[in-house]
């Protein structure tokens, strides 16, 4: 061994020696390199589609990967609170939630089987050993395991212990982080400073300079890098409280939704008016020559026309008028079996509509009076904010970009899609935006288009798409006296349609991808199949309205605690919300529940003139189909991002528990608090049910922003926080 090594030293000497040392190390690397490619985890992990809400434990970004930036505002420290004592019911302005050490969250003691509670120092990456909070803990355990099948409640009590020791056995180590709030932080505000100034998006309005930038704006979410901490401003020329419901379908105050393009666009319509300091609409006006009642009379009177699409080596359209069919569907079992067109009838069987492409409102005020939710679908520009004079009028509205990425509502749940002049594109990109459009829609649901002057290339690129996807086309007209060209397509309720298509395209998606993810997903090239089992949800359209609200069909798990939770709100609304807190229920009109379960707290609320917008977060189990099955309407979102709408866009704002279950989800859960501030109008109403100790640091929160305290209480380490927004801005 000692002449070869020795031999290697000599050659190594000599004025080659250099490279043969450089080649050895250069080989020693690479094979190093691609030992550590094969048997490490994929970077493409992070990007891979998520099938279950449940996995969620950061924000997502546009690119699929987990984000981890650094808080924008460091909160200032002082001395802890020394007046924390025993937490009593406190009416009247002054308020204010106490705790004792009794009710002091516990922490010193590490129970935990196997588990260092450690927490990471994020400027020096140090791990240190801290006190922690054991029902945080729990709280957050729970979350993360949570059954996400949709009878299975938020919040199921779980062993957290056995959970634990489970893991251990798995080699996976759990990092329990500090306090969902600092008891010891400060706040200091400051407004924000952007382009659209009181009309701030954070999400939708993209601040960048760029020209890559300014394309982006307002056609894909991209929000901030940090949370937002800054207040966003009232309008320059004073903002007034909302005219109340349900004379804001009549007139608003022109100053809460003024700017300059908004003044041009009114210049020219006769749908709205500017009267003094209102604006003012017209009973029955809207961009429709004929008006809106006479529009929606000539879509529920439609003399449908069924138009079956037969894929084969000639493809043959075969037309029947609605009597032929009702015949051929007497004679024929199979066809019966297969296929039904119901007619249209507002308020019974259509119940929930998305309007696409905010214009006047009109769709949404007319069917208001028939007991239909019409949910409008703005989509932002920089020309007028018609969406926000939506919200303004009290109507239920969202503001969202529609271009590559799905629609944040589950698969199969709208009854009808409306899309009136909306101008869009709908062949173009292989068609994917009517795709996304078969997703949401319910099985045999409709789709309803108008326009002015189509042409004939449009015409036909329409029907080949339409048809490529196994719609039906019930209607197909021309207004006499508004010369609007109507369409009703109705998309199919079988699977059946689809095996006659001499060309699957676009094709069928994969079983195992979910169409109900729709958080940061791309939109599919591929039609999902319709659910044919008695069990799955989509085979049966519900019950007329009301009877739907109470109805729970057999693919609903634990129907039992769906009536309980029923009762439970409706009786929590009668007896406290109602009467208990000071609430002018006769000024609220717009109301969100960020943390939705059933919609039990929606439904508490159906006999006031309210509408709810259902919040279920991304990270909770998936109940938005039941809610809309309820004949409610709802969506999903990330708290640790801003909302989809403009500011002041919602008198009331509940959240049931909705901090607590966001342990150490959010890079700042202040943050939320600034997004509700930036949700409620002025003088709006917010009601918290929470933990004690997340209570008494909320309490210090909305005190730093000038929020009335009208009522607090707590028992048994639970509490309701109920607050009032004031007109301050730094």
């Amino acid at each position: 061994m000692g002449l070869p090594i020795a031999r290697f030293g000599r050659q190594a000497k000599r004025s080659y020696g250099f490279f043969i040392k450089f080649a050895s190390v250069a080989v020693l690397g690479l094979c190093f390199v691609f030992v550590w490619y094969m048997f490490s985890p994929s970077a493409s992990s992070l990007t891979s589609q998520r099938s279950t809400f449940g996995e969620m434990a950061e924000p997502i970004s546009e690119r699929g990967q987990i984000r981890k930036s650094k808080p924008s505002v460091v909160p200032i420290q002082n001395k802890p609170d020394s007046n924390w004592g025993k937490m009593e019911e406190k009416k009247g302005v002054n308020g204010s939630l106490k705790l004792d050490d009794v009710d002091r969250p516990k922490g010193n003691k590490k129970e935990e089987k196997g588990v260092k509670i450690v927490k990471v120092d994020s400027e020096n990456g140090k791990e240190s050993e801290v006190e922690g909070e054991s029902e945080e803990g729990k709280e957050e355990e729970k979350e993360e395991e949570e059954n996400t099948n949709n009878g299975d409640l938020v919040g199921t009590e779980v062993d957290v212990d056995e959970d634990i020791e489970i893991k251990a056995k798995r080699g996976k180590k759990r990092k329990f982080k500090g306090p969902l709030f600092d008891p010891k932080a400060e706040y200091g505000w400051k407004m924000c400073s952007t382009r659209s100034k009181h009309n701030y998006i954070p999400c939708i309005d993209i601040e960048a300079t760029s020209k890559r930038m300014k394309s982006y704006r307002h056609h894909e979410r991209s929000c901030p890098k940090n949370p937002l901490m800054c207040l966003v401003p009232l309008p320059l020329e004073g903002y007034r409280t909302p005219v109340s419901w349900p004379e804001s379908k009549e007139k608003i105050w022109y100053k809460n939704v003024a700017h300059p393009k908004l003044a041009q666009y009114v210049k020219t319509q006769n749908w709205v008016v500017e009267s003094g300091e209102y604006l003012t609409f017209p009973q029955n006006q809207s961009e429709l020559t004929s008006g809106i009642a006479h529009y929606l009379e000539s879509i529920e009177e439609a003399p449908f026309v069924f138009v079956r699409f037969v894929y084969r080596p000639t493809s043959s359209i075969v037309i029947h008028s609605k009597g032929q069919l009702q015949e051929k569907f007497a004679k024929n079992e199979k066809l019966r079996n297969t296929l039904t067109v119901p007619d249209i009838e507002w308020g019974k069987n259509i119940r929930t509509i998305l309007d696409i492409g905010c214009i006047d409102s009109s769709l949404g005020a007319f069917l208001s009076d028939k007991n239909v939710f019409t949910l409008t679908l703005g989509l932002k520009d920089d020309l007028v904010d018609l969406a926000q004079v939506a919200l303004e009028r009290g109507f239920p509205a969202i503001v969202s970009p529609f271009g590559t990425r799905k629609l944040p509502f589950p698969s199969g749940t709208f009854d009808t899609i409306h899309c009136g002049e909306c101008q869009i594109h709908w062949q173009s990109n292989g068609g994917k935006l009517l795709i996304e459009m078969n997703r949401i829609l319910r099985p045999a649901g409709y789709l309803i288009m108008s326009s002015k002057h189509d042409s004939i290339e449009d015409d036909e690129a329409m029907s080949k798409l339409t048809a490529s996807v196994g719609w039906n086309v019930l209607a197909h007209k021309t207004d006499d006296v508004s010369d609007i060209g109507i369409r009703i397509y109705q998309k199919p309720e079988s699977n059946e349609i689809y095996a006659l298509r001499r060309k699957q395209v676009p094709p069928m998606c994969n079983d195992n991808e979910n169409a109900d993810a729709a958080w940061y997903v791309p939109i599919s090239s591929c039609l999902h199949r319709i659910p044919s089992a008695i069990e799955e949800r989509g085979t049966e359209w519900p019950e007329e309205w009301p009877k739907r609200l109470q109805t729970f069909p057999d693919w609903m798990n634990n129907r039992d605690k769906l009536v309980s939770d029923t009762e439970h709100w409706k009786s929590i609304f009668e007896k406290s919300y109602l009467t208990g807190m000071g609430i002018n229920w006769s000024t609220i009109r717009n109301v969100m529940d960020m943390h939705a379960i059933y919609g039990s707290f929606a439904a508490a609320l159906l006999q006031e003139k309210v509408w709810v917008m259902n919040v279920v977060p991304v990270y909770a189990a998936d109940t938005l189909p039941i809610i809309f099955e309820r004949g409610l309407v709802g969506i999903y979102h990330d708290w640790c991002e801003p909302f989809g709408t403009y500011p002041r866009s919602y008198d009331l704002l509940h959240a049931d528990h909705l901090f607590s279950r966001l342990k150490n989800r959010c890079k700042q859960a202040v943050s939320i608090v600034v997004e509700m501030d930036r949700l409620l109008r002025p003088g709006g109403w917010a009601i918290i049910r929470d933990k004690g100790h997340i209570l008494k640091s909320l309490e210090t929160i909305f005190k730093s922003l000038h929020w009335e305290i009208r009522m607090a209480f707590v028992q048994d380490k639970e509490g309701i926080l109920c607050v009032q927004k004031t007109n301050w801005r730094p």
